[in-house]
Formats: C-alpha cells, sequence, structure tokens
C-alpha cells in the first residue's frame, strides 16, 4: 500500500447555501512521524486566501476532512513484486487466496472487506489472485479457493479454506491481534 495516497487531505466549508468546493491553495500540514509516511506528500488546503471575500464573509464554518480511513481500511491487491513486504507487516495480516471465476471467492469477498473496515488499524488485508500470482499460491500450498491464510510477523498462523461465515474470521483474528 502506498501510503502517499493514504492521506489526501481536503477542506470544505459550509455556508448557508450549503457545501462550498474545496480550496483550492495549498499550505503544509505537519503531523507526527509515521513509518513509510512521507510528509512532503501531504497537504491542506486553505480558506482564508480560496475563497472569494464575498463567500469568505458567508462561511459559518470550516472542517478538515482526511480520507485516510478509506485507505486503511481497503482490501488491498497482493502481487509477487509486494509480497515480502504484504507479510513482514508489523500488524497481522489476512490474505484472502481468490480468482475471479470463482463463486464462493464471490460470496467471501464482501465479508473479508467488512472485517478489513472493522479491524483497520488493527490488521492489514490482502488479496492474491491466483491465476495472477501462482507462485505465491503454490508456496502456500493453497489447492482450494477461496482459502484465507492469517499471518503474524512473517509467518503463517492459520488457515481457513471455503465461504466461511464472518464470525470465523473474526474469531481467527481476535487470536492475532494485540488488545
Amino acid at each position: 500500500m502506498a501510503m502517499k495516497n493514504c492521506f489526501q487531505v481536503s477542506s470544505v466549508s459550509t455556508t448557508r447555501a450549503g457545501v462550498c468546493p474545496p480550496f483550492s491553495p495549498v499550505e503544509k500540514l505537519q503531523l507526527p512521524a509515521c513509518k513509510g509516511l512521507n510528509p512532503s506528500n501531504l497537504s491542506l488546503s486553505s480558506p482564508s486566501s480560496s475563497f472569494p471575500r464575498s463567500l469568505r464573509s458567508r462561511t459559518q464554518e470550516s472542517r478538515i476532512v482526511c480520507k485516510a480511513r478509506e485507505a486503511v481500511d481497503a482490501v488491498q491487491v497482493a502481487t509477487d513484486a509486494s509480497w515480502d513486504t504484504v507479510i513482514g507487516s508489523d500488524t497481522p495480516v489476512l490474505v484472502e487466496f481468490w480468482a475471479p471465476w470463482c463463486g464462493p471467492c464471490k460470496m467471501i469477498a464482501p465479508v473479508v472487506e467488512e472485517l478489513a473496515k472493522e479491524y483497520a488499524g488493527k490488521i492489514a488485508c490482502y488479496k492474491v489472485n491466483t491465476d495472477d500470482c501462482p507462485d505465491i499460491a503454490t508456496k502456500y500450498g493453497i489447492r482450494s479457493i477461496p482459502t484465507v491464510l492469517f499471518f503474524k510477523k512473517g509467518e503463517k498462523k492459520e488457515s481457513v479454506i471455503g465461504a466461511v461465515p464472518k464470525t470465523t474470521l473474526s474469531n481467527s483474528i481476535d487470536k492475532y491481534i494485540e488488545a
């Protein structure tokens, strides 16, 4: 996951007429240091110089909308090129092995997406297309899909085969996250 895309910050102002579009001038936003985060890619729009004087006087409220959660809680695609980074994560990792032609894979995909949102920041969720990355599937003995593998500190901890209920995956995740 490219961290530079995780923090898209824009300002939104509300007026009596409704919501105004994001501002255009750019100012730097200072955030705490974060592993893999490049602060030079972050920016914040400012209301003071971007609105015409007539709109500035009607602006009642200005707030920052951060889209970081949207990027973090999404299921990312893992490939042969990114695989070592995926399993080398400091947080526990859930990896779904799937293929586009697999019916049960289509059934479990929304469940994995829900879990990614519910456990955002606690686990990282990825999916591997077995048609595109057969070497990864072979390395871990994937013979049936969907298969969900759990990794912690680069080590495979558990596998769940088939389109299982959400509670089955939640119970497995709970074993590997730190309370």
